[in-house]
């Protein structure tokens, strides 16, 4: 399907110094703010008190939220355990208070108003989980990082290999940038939804640089420049972008509006991500390749001449 036709090529790559000079800007900004802000952390992985409760009645969890935010205690998570009348909370660590006196204070909080909840289940969340949990997370991002190097090395060629990873780390980066200089509250579930992003946005780069390989092998296109090639396969995937990453931006944006609290921070980095993720993958990657110096050649192996027979 072609939503949109385009009779001349866009030159993408006459401004591919450009494009890469405002992502280089934004990169060495992000870098920054994680370095003098840092990154915000979640209960999870700074530690704290995890509490079950269970509802006589269905609960709203805004309520539950609202009753928590009267108390002060600091940023705390609430979600649905499974049905609407179980519910998680979690609590970062107060150095006044003990974990015992958090959750009867909590609980007090929460039977205000003759409201009948019980109290199931109270843990308390050290910061060596957290580490554990820091460690892993980078630990699946390098894995995540190194398998996306290696496919497509040997699908394509090492240049568009150097070129994604590097566009894919710059929407990385941009990600935690944002949530360091805001001081969103960075969870495990931003943390999926960073992961789900170097998946989405490599999947951009393969359609990019499959069509590029196609191109190079295409007769019509040997007379053209590796600029002109690059600047044609790109402009005839704009279609397939537009509506691919529209209807992908619509439902991230509805999460984003009417998921509530829960999903907040996994809409937001997931909006983010494919915004940066379709302007790395077009404006990013592909002035990469080209000044990596990927030609024809590369992507075509010359045909050996056959030995004649000798009589």
């Amino acid at each position: 399907m072609e939503l949109l036709h385009f009779k001349k090529d866009i030159p993408f790559m006459s401004y591919g110094k450009l494009t890469t000079a405002i992502s280089l800007l934004t990169f060495l900004l992000s870098v920054f703010f994680l370095f003098s802000k840092g990154l915000h952390f979640s209960v999870e992985f700074t530690g704290g008190t995890v509490m079950e409760v269970q509802y006589t009645q269905p609960v709203e969890l805004n309520s539950v939220r609202s009753k928590l935010d009267g108390l002060k205690l600091g940023e705390a998570t609430v979600q649905s355990l499974g049905t609407s009348r179980d519910v998680l909370i979690r609590l970062p660590n107060l150095k006044d208070r003990t974990s015992a006196q958090l959750s009867n204070q909590v609980l007090a909080a929460l039977q205000a108003d003759n409201t009948q909840v019980e109290l199931r289940k109270v843990e308390f969340v050290g910061p060596q989980v957290g580490e554990e949990l820091v460690t892993s997370g980078l630990t699946a991002l390098v894995l995540v990082c190194a398998g996306i190097m290696l496919y497509l090395a040997i699908r394509f060629e090492w240049r568009f290999a150097v070129a994604a990873i590097l566009a894919n780390m710059h929407d990385v980066v941009i990600i935690l940038g944002c949530f360091a200089l805001f001081q969103w509250e960075f969870s495990l579930t931003v943390l999926a939804a960073v992961l789900a992003v170097l998946g989405y946005s490599v999947n951009e780069s393969v359609v990019v640089f499959d069509r590029i390989r196609e191109n190079f092998r295409k007769s019509g296109m040997r007379g053209k420049t590796t600029a002109q090639v690059i600047d044609n396969a790109i402009t005839a995937t704009m279609s397939r972008t537009i509506i691919t990453h529209g209807s992908t931006e619509a439902m991230v944006l509805a999460m984003l509006v009417f998921g509530g609290p829960a999903l907040h921070g996994f809409a937001t980095a997931l909006t983010i991500g494919i915004v940066f993720g379709i302007y790395s993958s077009v404006l990013v990657a592909s002035p990469i390749a080209l000044a990596l110096g990927v030609k024809r050649e590369h992507m075509i192996k010359p045909v050996k001449p056959k030995e004649e027979a000798v009589v």
